[in-house]
């Protein structure tokens, strides 16, 4: 489905762990289509196991833009364990405050892409987190996805490669809550 200048936005549904089961699929099904052309990848073959193993956090949450009945972007996350935010290592000194949201993934459905669906999932997510920063990932190959981000108040503080097969990443921190 493709949207139109005449497409409403998409609408915000909300989900936690408990609902892992009745949403897996849709997510996998988002990231297959957003990442379409790089399915071939081994790394991005393994998503399924990366939202088992996020959504197996406590915490979990994650928010699903639906177009109808159609889920077209998500985001999702869980807070970090405390003192064991892996982000302080690129920071010579920590924040104060340093609760941390670990923003694990965002998906928009290529039809999508353009739309603000991306920005909506994220200010959902986030918009109601009692902790102080948030923290997630950017492939370094992707400048114009960090910039973004970086307009949404995100700074980059390091790069990072979690799994071997994994693309180089660029961290990025920002305080919560997100500035407009």
């Amino acid at each position: 489905m493709e949207p139109s200048v005449n497409t409403p936005m998409p609408k915000v549904r909300h989900f936690t762990q408990e609902d892992l089961p009745q949403i897996r699929q849709a997510l996998i099904d988002i990231h297959a289509d957003a990442y379409s052309d790089a399915m071939d990848n081994e790394f991005n073959q393994r998503f399924p196991w990366f939202v088992d193993h996020w959504g197996g956090h406590p915490g979990f949450t994650c928010v699903i833009a639906f177009a109808g009945e159609t889920p077209v972007g998500f985001a999702y996350g869980a807070p970090a364990r405390p003192y064991r935010e892996w982000w302080r290592e690129h920071l010579a000194d920590a924040p104060e405050r340093h609760e941390t949201f670990a923003y694990s993934e965002l998906a928009v459905r290529t039809g999508y892409r353009g739309t603000g669906t991306a920005k909506l999932v994220t200010r959902a997510l986030l918009e109601n987190r009692t902790e102080d920063l948030v923290v997630l990932l950017v492939d370094t190959e992707h400048p114009k996805v960090q910039a973004v981000y970086e307009s949404w108040g995100f700074e980059k503080v390091g790069h990072r490669q979690p799994f071997p097969d994994s693309p180089v990443y660029a961290v990025m921190l920002a305080e919560l809550p997100l500035r407009p």
